[in-house]
């Protein structure tokens, strides 16, 4: 009776061979997949690098038969200075966010105050509140505190609408933190920016790691604050990009150059942490 049940048992298994042909299956629909996804940067790529001359709906396809290689300086000449303000911008907002929302979530999740359980979802609410509802007030904020037009108007205000999320992400973070390791250091006679600083910074790098791609690549893509809130010196590559492309005659293969050199600066920081993102987001950087 064993005998016959383990053979039946065997018989259920799939074979290897039919095993390893779904396996290719699945692979070469990945494949298509993402052939797919990439035909938009193929389409920007070949633009860019076609004379103007060239770019036309029929040839839109098609490869350059003169690699333009001209268009990317001229894109660099034209928007080096939107380029130095949008690094300047996305630097600064995205450290002094990180920074502050490590404090925040510090405090929120080891000292615990009277109100803490009511100041945490209020920080949180700020998650859900779109743009647009709050432009206005914080035109009309910024003017009268004289940062209206300047770089660092928008550098506040992208700070504070990041705060809600680089908050919630250290909070979660540190809560895995054990309070024994604070405790022992309490003993040892360190106070709260000693603990700040020689334990719980140390321990997380891969928060911060998180908190840096998540907010950089939001502040680099922005276009509502960046249009609104700045003046034509202090304007981001991406109102740059948007005000070349709206006129009625336009080179595109310029505005395709300089497209590029604007992904550039997220597609580098996601090759070089998009590994340590991953396992930031594994380590409890974003569990409740």
């Amino acid at each position: 009776m064993t005998t016959s049940t383990d053979s039946l048992t065997l018989g259920r298994r799939p074979q290897p061979g039919r095993r390893g042909r779904w396996r290719w299956v699945i692979y070469l629909l990945l494949t298509l997949a993402a052939l797919f996804y990439l035909l938009p940067v193929y389409l920007v790529v070949v633009t860019a690098l076609k004379e103007p001359a060239a770019i036309t709906l029929a040839d839109t396809w098609r490869l350059p038969e003169t690699w333009n290689w001209g268009s990317f300086v001229t894109a660099w000449e034209a928007f080096a200075p939107k380029l130095r303000n949008s690094m300047v911008l996305a630097v600064s907002a995205t450290v002094a966010s990180a920074l502050m929302g490590s404090m925040n979530g510090y405090v929120l999740s080891k000292w615990r105050f009277p109100g803490a359980n009511v100041v945490f979802p209020l920080m949180l609410f700020g998650m859900f509140i779109p743009y647009q509802a709050i432009l206005i007030p914080l035109f009309q904020f910024l003017r009268d505190i004289g940062l209206y037009g300047d770089l660092l108007g928008l550098i506040v205000a992208h700070v504070v609408y990041g705060l809600p999320i680089t908050t919630l992400i250290f909070r979660n973070f540190y809560a895995e933190i054990p309070d024994s390791m604070l405790d022992a250091a309490k003993i040892d006679g360190a106070g709260f920016f000693g603990i700040y600083t020689r334990i719980l910074f140390p321990l997380s790098i891969s928060g911060f790691v998180v908190v840096v791609i998540w907010q950089f690549t939001q502040i680099w893509n922005e276009f509502l604050f960046a249009v609104t809130l700045t003046r034509q010196e202090s304007q981001p590559i991406t109102v740059a990009l948007a005000q070349l492309a709206g006129g009625e005659a336009v080179n595109w293969n310029l505005p395709m150059a300089g497209s590029i050199l604007a992904a550039l600066p997220t597609l580098i920081i996601y090759i070089v942490l998009g590994r340590y993102f991953i396992r930031g987001l594994l380590a409890g950087s974003v569990k409740g």
